[in-house]
């Protein structure tokens, strides 16, 4: 959510949906709202890990509830070393977001200002720290340019690790959860992992579907990478949350992603879509499979070969077919009769590529 108008109605509905709400520092009587329609539904704040926000300071004074865990004001005027800097000297200002300049999340004294700062603002509050943008390229936001203290991609990535690893037990003293933006981590491997060692969960922004049209298909940096951060999660007991982009109602993306998140998902995974990129502002929409219950798996997925999956529910089955979009459909035999959404039985199905299905059966 981003500050937009909310009723009571939509609170009512949409605090049984969910398991998750991101909320700002500022929607803290939100939060209680939401914990009082449903005490299992779990509230995070966003706080930005990279950045300090010169929006966010006025006459000189920061905000009382910030965006970030320390304030541009206090940074600027007392902690300027914990600025990062380009290799020309200058402050490094985000690429196309005005007004966000990257902090050096490698320096001890940052990192202990920004986890005590959090804690303060959101223990008794909220139940956990949404951290945006752990980043994995040195030339996030600048491309092209690297800072001087992190030239290259892996000392960068050993600065958030360190970041990560000296907040963690702050946080867990505080009762609060962690989960950290980690989009395209599948470019980097071993990432998720790395920086999930430190966290309670990830979270994948750009997940499978880029837009209508833009489906990820396998290849090594490709659709097996973001379904075993599923799955990767899931073992190691720590939440996943993963954000495929399409428009509302485009079906292909829509099945492709959801039957690809039943694939690896368990109790601490959760999916919800965006159309327009940032566009935080109602609820995502809610699908009629969002309410199915395919009862537990059989065990984990399996391949069919050719870049073909399946996985076993007690009242369902689910089929994935990664190959690249525009590629021949595939046939699978299911073996007994399903039904799938449109109420129809079906005993076998043809998927092309980046295509999925979710089917049930009577239970």
């Amino acid at each position: 959510m981003n500050s937009t108008p909310t009723t009571d109605e939509m609170i009512a509905t949409e605090a049984k949906r969910r398991s998750y709400v991101v909320l700002n520092a500022w929607e803290g009587e939100l939060a209680r709202k939401l914990k009082a329609a449903n005490p299992k539904l779990q509230t995070f704040v966003y706080k930005d890990l990279t950045s300090t926000r010169s929006y966010a300071c006025r006459n000189g004074v920061d905000d009382a509830q910030l965006p970030t865990g320390v304030g541009y004001c206090d940074a600027d005027k007392n902690h300027p070393d914990w600025f990062l800097l380009a290799p020309g000297g200058q402050r490094f200002e985000y690429s196309g977001y005005s007004g966000h300049w990257q902090m050096d999340v490698g320096n001890p004294a940052y990192q202990n200002a920004w986890a005590d700062n959090v804690v303060a603002s959101s223990k008794g509050v909220f139940d956990g720290i949404f951290m945006d943008n752990a980043l994995f390229p040195c030339d996030a936001y600048h491309p092209g340019t690297c800072p001087a203290k992190y030239p290259t991609n892996a000392s960068i990535q050993d600065a958030y690790k360190s970041m990560l690893a000296n907040t963690r037990a702050k946080f867990s003293a505080a009762g609060l959860k962690t989960v950290a933006n980690l989009s395209n981590a599948r470019l980097h491997t071993g990432a998720w992992d790395a920086y999930t060692e430190h966290l309670d969960g990830g979270f994948d922004e750009w997940w499978l579907t880029f837009s209508d049209s833009d489906l990820l298909s396998e290849y090594p940096e490709g659709w097996s990478r973001q379904v075993a951060e599923i799955a990767s999660n899931e073992a190691r007991g720590k939440i996943t949350w993963v954000q495929p982009h399409f428009s509302r109602g485009a079906e292909q993306p829509f099945r492709y992603a959801l039957a690809s998140y039943l694939l690896a998902s368990g109790g601490r995974s959760a999916i919800a879509e965006i159309d327009v990129t940032d566009g935080y502002d109602n609820a995502s929409p809610w699908h009629p499979e969002y309410d199915w219950d395919l009862g537990a798996p059989s065990g984990p997925y399996k391949a069919l070969g050719g870049n073909v999956f399946r996985r076993d529910f007690a009242c369902g089955v689910v089929i994935v077919n990664a190959n690249r979009t525009g590629s021949p459909a595939v046939g699978v035999e299911l073996g007994r009769s399903y039904t799938n959404a449109k109420s129809s039985p079906v005993s076998s199905v043809a998927l092309a590529g980046t295509s999925g299905e979710v089917l049930r059966k009577s239970c």
